[in-house]
């Protein structure tokens, strides 16, 4: 967590000026002759001292992830309350970074970085360096001079186009969303991977990420192969084969690994220029096919195919001639890879001088020059090279033979042959047509040589730069030795060896036939989440979705994310799957793992419109008793003081129920408000880390009833409001005085006013374990301060809480020995009986019994709660005993009517039990119990004349008068008759529920209602005090 730091260190904040108790020395001198002391920050706004400072850039940096310090404004606390407090308000300028942020590395953070200087020597590139040339290259692979002719021969020229456009649309719709989200804030290095991650979350970054990055560095081994294969086939023709051509292969592919690996790790720079000479190598050889294609044919040329541009020609070509088993979809495969390098220049966005600006602008144009580029390529083919050809010049046609309409025979050669056996030339047989077509045939192999080391250097620059991006977020904890950077580009080059072994590796084993279509397809779902983020993002609506660039639409998004997985399929099916299963395995990983970053993804928006969507979907919808669940709000105080009590809650709601841990802070509004704004998000936290799903809500009143009358009335969001209120027992009652009492117990007749279900639990050691944890606090809080005093001691330099931290070592031991001391063996004893007794429902119950005393029909909820526990794994080995009251002589026929009424609920329990003893006398003794807990609180006004008992009643009205004990008699002995029985029954069970008595509101003293509640519970197992509102919750009807 960020710590604060006052004014006066040596990093001084521009637009803060913390002496806020007297003006600063500042003069200045106005037209009408008056002189002020102001502020120079705010002098130019508005001509007078003010606290609040003017809209800053500064303000707005990322505190997750900054390194170093950035300004604060004044908090709102600091405006309000300036004129209330004696003296100086400590207003911090900065704040210093714990060094703990998402990143693990000083400095990253483009929103907090410093401008772009040049002089510093770190190389920054624009949108023409840094994407549109890395994304052209990577676009214009082998497929341009080897694979094209054979596609636009098996497809003809007509289905070829529909090829080139329906990928070029695939890349445009990507581009177009990936156009949005980059230019949605500051874009950070990792490509893809940063773009997916915040966008849509850890979950579907670091799976996708992980992936993206090893299909780059396994590109770098199939792009590298392409490479030696061309080589190595010189080398044949040449015969200078080295060992044999597959070893010849590896060597090739090893030393031209290595010199890659050179140049990537020299620098950006230096790669940056070795991709500018590749691309005009490139550009050479591709003028050099158009230029080939007005060069007059040859004999030799024209028996291989090429007869320069022929109508005939090109409308022959037109329609399909699939054949050897080939098709629409898979020519459509072997094509669409070639337009996977669209991220070439979005991978490296950590180095480009403007992502924003760079990226959209970049890949655009790159999709549009390379689709019109392939475009023009193929057709210029298809206007001048004939489908086969034999490449012999004696199959001269003469003017004996029909030619049926072929343009070849029609220009004066026969190759009917070709239809009985299969000939080397043309369009569908030879992959070397560009180079038969061009001027130069050798810079076809030039350029073939550029496009391939071309696309593998952008995929050994990206698969580092992504990888460490990723390393450096930390989802993947075992990985982070990788996030290090070097150099004044942080280069990764711990990243660039990892690329350079996986590749080699690839080079040395991997059968890259197999290999290819996987690798394809991790792009291709790459490509997919990319167009997913801008529709989810599109499509929550977050008012943080405002995207610079405006020429999107999140349904064409949505098409683009299932043309990609639909092209998935097209180009492999197994591979699509085994990408998905991959990916699903990872996101479950990092589901799992809960890395502790918070991104503002997507995710979260569409999650919370959800959440509003179906909590107004549900109020419009009648509460039906089927439906039912008890939706608790538990009196807990601080999430960590009542175990208990927030366990037994818990198992209630679990997962499916809403529950509210609640806590009301009493005292002063300024303390108290402070207090409760500290503790809300650590208790949500602590909550979130014990794996509770509740809610921790608390209020700030003068009065303790107040406070959770306001809790009863206010909590909730339409129907998933609190239905049930759970509260601790108080035990210290007789002590707690008469407000302490009328408080508990105004509490528990507010909740029946308000038509809540009241459960009470009462544990033999209490339930509130505040001084403990207070201790174990007290004792961590010393520990730290001794550790800064050792580090301070042995000449370290702290930070953040330990700066301003200057206890003397006297101090800090001094401290150590009064919270670390042991207590009294006594308390101690207390203590340890207390913290076990509180850990009771957090583990798994023993084989036993929940005991069941249903004696007042409350709507179902006495019988309801009971049954809930026996659902839960903690609770599945104890089993139900139910017990009511009878009447004498008719035992078994009240056993036959609640076992009915059980079938009906389709609630099992092993044993009904019909006590019809409760009416008796209780015995004396437990009457005098009763008699001595209640005698402090009596008037005794019975042995006085009317007058003098008259006037003791409005001296003391809160007392028990004789009047009212006579009055409830029978009450309070049955409830002193129900502890007997209690007793003689339920002594062994794990959990006793009892129906709760209600004292009548106005009639019933609080007193003599909490001695009702004490003796009914006393010396008893866990209890549970349950009264519902008296609304059906249990229904037999389907």
């Amino acid at each position: 967590m960020a710590r604060i730091r006052s004014n006066g260190g040596e990093h001084i904040n521009p637009a803060y000026d913390s002496n806020l108790d007297e003006p600063p020395a500042y003069n200045n001198n106005f037209s009408n002759g008056e002189h002020r002391n102001i502020r120079p920050s705010v002098v130019s706004a508005f001509g007078h001292d003010t606290l609040d400072r003017v809209p800053n850039i500064d303000f707005y940096r990322n505190p997750g992830s900054v390194s170093g310090h950035r300004a604060v404004r004044p908090s709102l606390q600091d405006l309000h309350e300036v004129f209330q407090k004696n003296g100086a308000i400590s207003v911090p300028d900065t704040v210093e970074d714990d060094g703990q942020g998402s990143s693990g590395t000083p400095s990253d953070d483009v929103e907090s970085a410093v401008p772009f200087d040049s002089s510093k020597g770190a190389v920054k590139f624009g949108w023409i360096r840094g994407v549109l040339v890395r994304c052209m290259l990577n676009i214009w692979g082998v497929m341009l001079f080897i694979r094209l002719s054979w596609i636009f021969g098996q497809a003809g020229w007509g289905l070829g186009i529909v090829v080139i456009v329906l990928s070029c649309v695939v890349t445009t719709i990507t581009g177009l969303s990936m156009s949005a989200i980059c230019t949605n804030g500051v874009v950070r290095g990792g490509g893809a991977y940063y773009l997916i991650s915040r966008s849509l979350g850890p979950e579907f970054g670091g799976s996708i990420g992980l992936i993206f990055a090893f299909a780059n560095a396994v590109a770098v081994a199939m792009y590298v192969v392409g490479f030696a294969e061309t080589v190595v086939e010189l080398l044949v023709e040449h015969d200078a084969i080295m060992l044999d051509p597959l070893n010849d292969i590896r060597i090739v592919g090893c030393i031209t690994v290595v010199l890659l690996l050179g140049i990537s790790v020299a620098g950006m720079e230096w790669e940056a220029k070795a991709q500018i000479v590749l691309l005009v190598i490139l550009l050479i050889a591709i003028v050099n096919v158009f230029v080939g294609t007005f060069i007059p044919a040859t004999e030799t040329k024209k028996s291989q195919g090429f007869f320069n541009y022929n109508s005939k020609i090109f409308l022959e070509n037109f329609t399909p001639g699939f054949r050897d088993g080939e098709s629409f979809f898979s020519v459509f495969a072997v094509f669409f890879p070639a337009a996977t390098g669209i991220l070439a220049g979005a991978n490296i966005s950590g180095d480009l001088r403007d992502a924003q600006a760079a990226i959209p602008k970049g890949t655009l144009l790159a999709i549009l020059i390379t689709g019109v580029t392939y475009l023009a390529v193929a057709l210029c083919v298809s206007a001048t090279v004939v489908r086969e050809a034999t490449g012999d010049p004696k199959d001269a046609n003469t003017s004996l033979i029909a030619c049926n309409g072929s343009a070849a025979c029609e220009l004066g050669y026969d190759f009917s042959s070709c239809a009985i056996e299969k000939c080397s030339f043309g369009l569908m047989n030879n992959f070397q047509v560009m180079t038969m077509v061009s001027g130069f045939g050798p810079l076809i192999i030039a350029g073939t040589f550029s496009a391939t080391l071309s696309s593998a250097l952008a995929s050994l620059v990206s698969a580092p730069k992504v990888f460490q991006a990723l390393c450096q977020d930390n989802i993947y904890t075992a990985l982070h030795f990788f996030a290090k950077g070097y150099g004044k580009n942080n280069e990764p080059i711990r990243g660039y060896v990892l690329t350079f072994i996986i590749s080699v590796a690839f080079i040395l084993i991997g059968d890259l036939n197999t290999i290819a279509p996987i690798i394809s397809n991790f792009f291709l779902a790459s490509y997919a989440l990319i167009n997913l983020s801008c529709f989810h993002a599109s499509y929550a609506k977050s008012p943080g979705w405002r995207p610079a660039y405006k020429y999107y639409n999140m349904w064409l998004s949505l098409m683009g994310a299932l043309l990609c997985c639909v092209v998935m399929f097209v180009i492999n099916w197994w591979a699509a799957l085994l990408t998905y299963a991959i990916e699903i395995l990872l996101y479950i990983y990092v589901t799992v793992k809960k890395p502790d970053v918070n991104w503002g993804s997507s995710t979260q928006a569409v999650t919370f419109v959800s959440a509003v969507s179906n909590a107004l979907s549900l109020s419009g919808v009648d509460d039906h008793v089927k439906n039912f669940r008890p939706q608790i709000l538990a009196l807990t105080g601080s999430s960590r003081t009542r175990p208990a009590l927030l366990d037994l809650a818990h198992s209630f709601s679990k997962n499916y129920g809403l529950c509210l841990t609640c806590e009301v802070f009493v005292g002063p509004r300024a303390e108290a408000l402070n207090e409760m704004n500290a503790g809300m998000e650590r208790n949500q936290m602590w909550l979130r880390k014990n794996k509770r799903k509740a809610f921790y809500a608390a209020v700030a009143c003068d009065d303790f009833r107040e406070g959770t009358e306001t809790l009863l009335q206010a909590s909730g969001l339409g129907r998933m409001k609190p239905n049930t209120l759970m509260i601790g027992f108080k035990r210290n009652w007789r002590n707690s005085g008469t407000e302490g009492v009328q408080s508990y117990v105004g509490i528990l007749h507010d909740a029946f006013d308000f038509e809540y279900g009241t459960v009470m639990l009462r544990m033999k050691q209490g339930l509130d374990v505040s001084h403990i944890v207070e201790a174990e606090d007290e004792m961590l809080k010393a520990e730290k301060d001794q550790r800064a005093l050792d580090k301070e001691m042995n000449g370290g330099k702290s930070k953040g809480l330990f700066r301003k931290s200057r206890k003397s070592s006297q101090q800090v031991l001094m401290t150590r020995v009064s919270v670390c001391a042991p207590p009294p063996p006594h308390v101690a004893k207390m203590n340890e009986m207390l913290v076990e007794e509180s850990m009771q429902f957090k583990k798994k119950q023993p084989k036993g019994t929940i005991d069941v005393w249903w004696l007042f029909d409350d709507g179902g909820l006495t019988l309801l709660l009971p049954y809930i526990l026996t659902t839960r794994k903690k609770w599945k080995d104890c089993k139900l005993r139910i017990f009511i009251a009878g009447q004498p002589g008719q035992t078994e026929k009240d056993k036959q009517e609640m076992k009915s009424l059980l079938h009906k609920f389709r609630i099992i329990c092993t044993d009904i039990n019909v006590i019809d003893d409760i009416h008796i006398q209780p015995h004396p003794d437990s009457l005098k119990k009763l008699g001595d807990m209640i005698e402090p609180f009596r008037l005794h006004e019975g042995s006085k004349d009317y007058a003098e008992a008259e006037a003791m009643k409005r001296e003391h009205p809160t007392k028990i008068s004789d009047e009212e004990l006579s009055s409830f008699e029978e009450k309070t002995n049955l409830q002193v008759r129900l502890n007997e029985v209690l007793q003689e029954n339920s002594k062994q069970a794990n959990l006793i529920i009892v129906s709760m008595p209600i004292a009548r509101k106005g009639s019933v003293s609080d007193f003599l209602y909490m001695a009702w509640l004490d003796i009914l519970t006393n010396d008893l197992p866990p209890t549970l005090l349950i009264r519902g509102n008296h609304k059906s919750v249990l229904t037999f009807y389907s």
